[in-house]
């Protein structure tokens, strides 16, 4: 090889090399924005939903629509969570089984719609009780602390799924 192919081909190699710590550095920022999404639209809300309830519950549920919009802004946050983890090829397939069952169990909730708010039943703040409980079981509510980590945050999901499930049978 001549010296000139020589340089070239340490050049080409610190090219390559440079294009490969970029990608990953790409790669890691879009986890994270991807990660984000789920500890502050999901986690966040779901231990806020768990306050809202007991202070409902104490104070004879007197603005029960402050539960059912928090727990629409949580349903919204799953399905942005999903879709843009989808999108981004970055939720495992059991991540995104479990993302859909939640989903769809507190879906049966009464929630909020466009410029409409839902009508609460007795039965209905009783369930939400119950939900409280299992929030709480689960690991989000108000002063019980919660980790910044996504495999801690679908640990809580999976259980709080499992224990909706359980109780609806």
């Amino acid at each position: 090889m001549s010296k000139k192919q020589k340089i070239l081909f340490r050049i080409s190699i610190a090219v390559n090399i440079l294009l490969v710590i970029v990608v990953a550095w790409g790669y890691i920022k879009i986890n994270f924005a991807s990660e984000q999404i789920f500890l502050t639209e999901v986690q966040h809300n779901l231990v806020e939903l768990e306050g809202l309830i007991a202070n409902q519950s104490d104070d004879n549920w007197s603005e029960p629509n402050l539960v059912t919009t928090q727990l629409g802004d949580i349903l919204n946050g799953i399905w942005l969570g999903m879709t843009t983890g989808e999108q981004l090829s970055t939720l495992s397939r059991s991540d995104k089984e479990i993302l859909h069952n939640l989903y769809y169990k507190l879906k049966q909730y009464p929630n909020d719609k466009l410029y409409s708010f839902a009508e609460l039943s007795q039965e209905d703040q009783e369930n939400f009780e119950e939900l409280q409980q299992m929030l709480r079981d689960a690991g989000l509510g108000l002063n019980i602390q919660v980790s910044a980590n996504m495999n801690y945050f679908m640990n809580q999901a999976e259980k709080l799924e499992k224990n909706i499930e359980a109780s609806l049978n």
